[in-house]
């Protein structure tokens, strides 16, 4: 017997809880977990919704991972829960300061402009080892 699959609609669907998949999938990568602060901002008109992420900035490396896989993966899983509800999902990473951390969960009517999230860092230098004098012979 054939089994039988239904599309579910928009609108038998309702919003996730961002903000707990967001704490599910960092969580387990912070040393203190406590630290994580997540701010959602849905829009209900253009369907898009922001999230903003901000914890210690020790804890930066095993978010990002390797090549930035780990961060990767959790926005793959963020986009895949907004796509069941037709819903843009933006995630954004903030510093671990805590004045860092306010501006973040603060509105941007508050502070005139949206606050930028950091930037990775990437230096010019090729990864590059010097030879040995043995094999310079």
């Amino acid at each position: 017997m054939p089994q039988q699959t239904s599309r579910i609609s928009s609108s038998q669907v309702d919003n996730p809880d961002y903000t707990k998949l967001v704490k599910f999938l960092i969580q387990p990568f912070l040393e203190n977990p406590d630290s994580l602060r997540v701010d959602c901002e849905v829009s209900q008109s253009s369907r898009k919704v922001w999230l903003r992420v901000a914890f210690e900035s020790e804890d930066k490396g095993k978010v990002y991972g390797r090549g930035g896989r780990n961060i990767q993966a959790i926005r793959t899983v963020i986009a895949a829960a907004g796509a069941i509800a037709e819903q843009s999902v933006y995630l954004d990473i903030y510093g671990g300061d805590a004045q860092e951390r306010d501006l973040a969960t603060a509105a941007p009517a508050e502070l005139g402009s949206k606050p930028s999230p950091e930037k990775r860092r990437t230096t010019s230098k090729p990864n590059v080892r010097p030879r040995s004098q043995s094999s310079v012979q």
